[in-house]
C-alpha cells in the first residue's frame, strides 16, 4: 500500500483548507481509503473512500466519477453543472481538467482510464495530484487482487476437471468385479466412490478443513488401494490440533494423486511388481505455520524437473501441481505456497505450508 504518499499529503498542514489529521491518523484512514476502494470508484464502499480523500486532503469537496460519469460526491461541489462537465472533458481527453478551487483529474489503473478524481478548496495542485496517484495505486492493486481471486477460482474449476478418466475406469471395473464374489466389499467401496466424486465436483466451496482435506484423500486411498493392492502402502498422520485449520479446497487430493500416479503406479525402478509407499501427515511448524507433507518412495525426478513443474511448464497430469502452487500463493503470498523435495531414486515429498489463520479464508 502507498502509505508514504498519504503520509505525504497529511504532513503538509498549510491551513488552506479545512483541518487535516496528524501523520499517524492519515496513515490509517489511507488504509480504509485502499479498502474502501477494492470494488472501483464507484463500489459500495466508495463513499467512504470520498470522505477519507476529504479529510486527508483538507478539501471542501471531494469526487469519484467512473467512466459513465457517475459521481460518488462528499461536500459542495459548485455551482450548476460545472462538475459534471469538467468530469466529461476529462473521459474525452484523459488529462487534466480546471484549476483549483475546482480540478478534474484523471485516474489510470494498469495503463487504462478508471475514472475521474474532482477536488474543490483551497489545496496545492501538488496535493491533488499526490491523491490522484495514491488512488490510482488503491485501484490497480484492487484489479491485481481481483485477477488473482479469478485466476484462483478458474484453476480450482480446472482441478475439479482432472479427475483421471483412468483412475475411474478402474475403481469401477474392480467395484464391479466384487459384485457378485463380495457384494459388501462392492458395496463399502461404492460408497467410497461416491463421496470422492462428491467432494471433487462440489460447487460453490472456496474453503474447507484440513480434517475434510485429510477425509478426502483417506477415501482416494482407500480407492486406489483397492485397484493397486499390494503395491501401494499408505501412512496418514495428522495432529488433532490442526484438523479445524481452514485452506484452499481440494488442495491435498491432487498432490496424493501425483504421488499415486509417478511414485507407486510405474513401480519403484519401473518395476510395476515392486510396492511403494505414500505418506501423508499434518501438523504445526515451530514458527506457527501449518505443514502438509505428501511424500513417496518413487523413483524422485531431477529437481530442475521439478522447478519446470511448479513454474507451470509441465503437461499433461503434472498441471495440478503448478496449478495448486499458484492457488496458495495468490491467497496466502508469495512466501507461501508448496515446495518440492526430490532426487532421481530418491522419491518425492511435496510440502505446504500456510499459515494457520488468514484474515478472509473461512470455510463455509
Amino acid at each position: 500500500m502507498p502509505v508514504p504518499a498519504g503520509r505525504a499529503i497529511a504532513s503538509e498542514v498549510t491551513g488552506l483548507g479545512r483541518e487535516r489529521p496528524g501523520p499517524m491518523a492519515a496513515v490509517e484512514i489511507a488504509r480504509k481509503i485502499t479498502e474502501n476502494l477494492r470494488e472501483g470508484v464507484t463500489g459500495p464502499s466508495a463513499q467512504a473512500a470520498v470522505r477519507g480523500i476529504r479529510r486527508l486532503l483538507g478539501a471542501e469537496a471531494v469526487a469519484l466519477a467512473d467512466l459513465t460519469g457517475t459521481l460518488e460526491r462528499t461536500g459542495r461541489l459548485g455551482e450548476g453543472d460545472e462538475a459534471t462537465g469538467l468530469v466529461g472533458e476529462v473521459l474525452r481527453t484523459e488529462a487534466r481538467r480546471g484549476r483549483p478551487p475546482l480540478v478534474a483529474l484523471p485516474l489510470r489503473a494498469q495503463d487504462e482510464l478508471a475514472g475521474v478524481l474532482l477536488v474543490r478548496g483551497r489545496v496545492r495542485i501538488s496535493e491533488v495530484r499526490q491523491a490522484a496517484s495514491w488512488v490510482e495505486d488503491s485501484l490497480e492493486r484492487a484489479r491485481l487482487e481481483s485477477s488473482a481471486e479469478q485466476a484462483a477460482r478458474s484453476e480450482l474449476r480446472a482441478l475439479r476437471a482432472e479427475i483421471s478418466p483412468h483412475f475411474v475406469y478402474n475403481a469401477l471395473t474392480v467395484i464391479g468385479s466384487l459384485v457378485r464374489s463380495d457384494p459388501d466389499r462392492s458395496h463399502e467401496l461404492m460408497l467410497d466412490f461416491a463421496e470422492f466424486i462428491r467432494y471433487g465436483l462440489a460447487r460453490h466451496r472456496e474453503y474447507t478443513t484440513v480434517s475434510d482435506e485429510f477425509h478426502a484423500v483417506e477415501t482416494y486411498l482407500a480407492l486406489q488401494r483397492a485397484v493397486l493392492g499390494d503395491r501401494l502402502r499408505v501412512r496418514i498422520r495428522v495432529a488433532p490440533d490442526v484438523l479445524a485449520v481452514t485452506l484452499p479446497y481440494l488442495v491435498l487430493q491432487p498432490l496424493v494423486e501425483n504421488a499415486v500416479r509417478h511414485g507407486v503406479e510405474p513401480g519403484v525402478g519401473g518395476d510395476a511388481r515392486s510396492t511403494g509407499l505414500v505418506q501423508v501427515s499434518g501438523e504445526a511448524s515451530s514458527e506457527g505455520d501449518l505443514v502438509i507433507s505428501v511424500e513417496d518412495d518413487g523413483a524422485g525426478m531431477d529437481p530442475s524437473r521439478a522447478e519446470e513443474i511448479l513454474a507451470g511448464k509441465g503437461t499433461g497430469d503434472s498441471v495440478g501441481l503448478s496449478n495448486v502452487d499458484r492457488r496458495l500463493r495468490a491467497v496466502y503470498g508469495a512466501w507461501y505456497g508448496l515446495v518440492v523435495e526430490t532426487a532421481p531414486g530418491a522419491g518425492t515429498r511435496v510440502l505446504v505450508r500456510i499459515p494457520m489463520f488468514q484474515p478472509g479464508v473461512v470455510s463455509r
